[in-house]
């Protein structure tokens, strides 16, 4: 243990009252500016907050991205005017104009935090739930890369990482998800400090949460401390010390405090969470508090003299923690070189030499199954390729063979298991890209994707490498039903900004696929795969494939003897194949028809307008194939000519496969009849 002269559990003294109220009212005068904005947790959580921060966490302000930092993340992001204060006076790149430019345009104080964005910030959160899950991702990267790394008398990967969540926090599933996780995982490294101010929105929150919340978590397998009052310095920072030598299990710091902390009229009300005090009452709470109601955004020059010796703390930290890895390097080369290149988001020479290429002699292959194949060709090479699924992995082909399970005891191990936990999931891959060191890939059935919608939108709002393996992508599933039969989740996913959706048509296209997923450095792909069997698309016959996967889309097969296509197939994945042998169909009936396969329509649209007009001239006569609402397509092929588009708008059908798709239309006969119809022919 920690004794009790340790500097960390120093007594408070009036330098730390002042500190935690300079933190106090610069996010008081900011939210007031803004008049926008959420005052009372930074009010109730300063004294916590700045506990951590000044006693325990390790960071380098100069250097936000110093590899063995500890993380911070507010899961609590609409307390954002405490953090961007923290930041401020710890001496992070964020000025006072930014602080008073909170919520404005162009500012780096945004109404919640944002990754990227604000130097400091660890994780966007305020989608309540995400940031303890993030934080739990977090976790696991810091015990993986350890276990990788590091080596005896080389500690070079030893952080922690701490949470600030409030009752919102624990209330959302994905946290209930993510925690029960963490204690199956026994992170002991990660340690929230859960801020229980008995508020919510609506009022106290005894009106919809009564749980035993110390209980739960101890069920889980967590190491719950208390502290009866948030504003006792050195009682939290006793806490945070036992928490820290707790290692076999995560650890929970329930913290009593009281929103709107000060507040004459606003202490303890849900008025103090999502609206500034208004004139008056700051005045009252400064008076009340022993601060100057003016100037505004005030920052003695005690507590500046008190927080700043944290620039040079962190740059002695990180020197010194460069001076143990020169020694580590000299000894263990190779792996020094994988810890940088990794760090440093490269991918090693000749990564995917090793991807499989595919023949039709081989027979037909499900996309899944040729996904599994092309998997664990390239994980050898990548190291860093550390995933798993919800519980599905037999089914979504994820488990790197040979690789291990990520498990108490075993931390070297790369197959992560989630349990039936999609939204969990999707939260804490997130964490392990916002961690660093790891390309992390997720998987579930296409239908259940709508389980990490939040996830996935934050993955690409701020630009995470992240890979979703998404299965069983149609009605072509056939006898589970429309309850596992995906129809609107393309859409839905291909709305998100930012985010790749690719649903490759065989093998080769998902090796391509692959690929690009595993390059991009500026957002999450989502590769959308078959259950069923598809046939393998000749590589001798169709060479583009690999580049037209990705340009997004691509000229797959032209009409035979040089004919001008007079009508052009688009499709993708499993449709492909339909596109074809109704092009064979349609030949026969005198229509030089030409098929385009369309994997990942986003990056089709990003391609020149020259290539995409090559592709699909202007005015020609269109007929599009997928098995999902019609609605997700016409973005894609709006060129000005007649359209049809062949899809589904409603819910599938529980029956074989085969059957599912020729009733709901995705047959060679309708296909062509429809192709006629656009064109104004009778059908033959």
């Amino acid at each position: 243990m920690i004794p009790e002269n340790s500097q960390c559990l120093r007594p408070a003294s009036a330098i730390d009252e002042l500190c935690i109220n300079t933190i106090r009212f610069l996010a008081v005068d900011a939210v007031q500016q803004a008049r926008s904005g959420h005052p009372g947790m930074p009010m109730g959580a300063a004294a916590m907050a700045f506990a951590l921060w000044d006693r325990f966490l390790k960071f380098n302000p100069l250097n936000p991205q110093w590899p063995d930092r500890d993380r911070f993340v507010l899961s609590a992001g609409h307390g954002c005017a405490m953090l961007y204060a923290l930041l401020h006076l710890y001496g992070f790149e964020l000025s006072l104009t930014e602080i008073k430019s909170f919520r404005q345009w162009g500012a780096l104080t945004p109404g919640h935090p944002e990754y990227g964005r604000t130097p400091g910030v660890e994780a966007t959160t305020g989608p309540l739930g995400q940031g303890i899950a993030n934080a739990v991702g977090m976790a696991i990267a810091e015990a993986a890369l350890a276990a990788r790394f590091n080596r005896p008398e080389h500690a070079i990967i030893d952080h922690f990482t701490y949470v600030l969540a409030g009752d919102g926090d624990l209330m959302e599933g994905v946290a209930a998800e993510a925690i029960s996780l963490a204690g199956h995982l026994g992170l002991g490294k990660l340690i929230v400090l859960y801020d229980d101010n008995h508020i919510s929105i609506e009022g106290d929150t005894t009106i919809a949460f009564t749980e035993d919340v110390k209980g739960r978590f101890a069920a889980c397998g967590w190491h719950v401390l208390s502290v009866q009052d948030g504003n006792e310095v050195r009682e939290v920072a006793a806490a945070i010390a036992a928490a820290q030598q707790e290692s076999g299990r995560p650890s929970l710091i329930a913290i009593r405090s009281h929103i709107g902390y000060g507040s004459p009229h606003k202490q303890d009300t849900p008025e103090a969470h999502g609206e500034p005090l208004g004139e008056k009452e700051v005045a009252l709470t400064k008076e009340r508090l022993g601060w100057p109601r003016e100037p505004t955004f005030h920052v003695p020059a005690e507590a500046l003299e008190h927080f700043r010796p944290a620039v040079a703390r962190g740059a002695a930290w990180q020197a010194e923690w460069e001076r143990r890895f020169q020694s580590y390097e000299r000894e263990y080369p190779e792996l020094a070189a994988e810890l940088k290149r990794r760090i440093n988001r490269e991918l090693p020479s000749g990564w995917d030499q090793e991807a499989p290429v595919f023949s039709p002699a081989q027979g037909p292959v499900a996309t899944r199954s040729a996904s599994g194949k092309i998997l664990n060709a390239l994980a050898p090479k990548l190291p860093e390729l550390m995933g798993g699924s919800a519980d599905l992995a037999p089914s979504t082909k994820t488990i790197i063979a040979g690789a291990g399970s990520f498990q108490v005891g075993c931390r070297e191990g790369r197959n992560l298991h989630f349990g039936v936990r999609e939204h969990g999931m999707g939260a804490i891959l997130n964490g392990l890209a916002y961690h660093g060191g790891f390309i992390p890939y997720g998987a579930t059935f296409l239908i259940f994707s709508d389980y990490m919608i939040p996830a996935i939108r934050l993955a690409a709002m701020g630009g995470l490498k992240v890979i979703y393996v998404f299965t069983h992508d149609s009605i072509g599933l056939g006898e589970d039903g429309p309850t596992h039969q995906a129809v609107e989740q393309l859409l839905s996913l291909r709305a998100i900004p930012n985010l790749s959706v690719i649903r490759p048509a065989d093998a080769n296209e998902t090796a391509a696929a692959w690929r690009i997923a595993l390059s991009r450095q500026d957002g999450p792909t989502a590769l959308a795969l078959s259950r069923q069997n598809l046939p393998v698309l000749d590589l001798q016959k169709y060479p583009y494939i690999q580049e037209g996967v990705g340009r997004g889309g691509y000229i797959l097969a032209e009409p035979p003897g040089g004919a001008i296509p007079e009508l052009i197939l688009v499709a993708t994945g499993s449709e492909v194949h339909l596109a074809l042998e109704a092009q064979g169909a349609l030949v026969a009936a005198g229509v030089a028809a030409r098929v385009v396969s369309l994997p990942c329509g986003q990056l089709f649209q990003a391609q020149p307008p020259t290539y995409r007009a090559q592709v699909l001239p202007p005015g020609k006569p269109l007929v599009t194939l997928e098995t999902g609402v019609s609605l997700g397509w016409r973005p894609y092929v709006t060129t000005g000519g007649p359209l049809e588009v062949i899809g589904i708008d409603r819910f599938g059908a529980s029956a074989p496969g085969n059957v599912v798709m020729r009733e709901y239309g995705f047959s060679v006969e309708n296909v062509c009849q429809r192709a006629l119809n656009l064109l104004g022919r009778e059908g033959r």
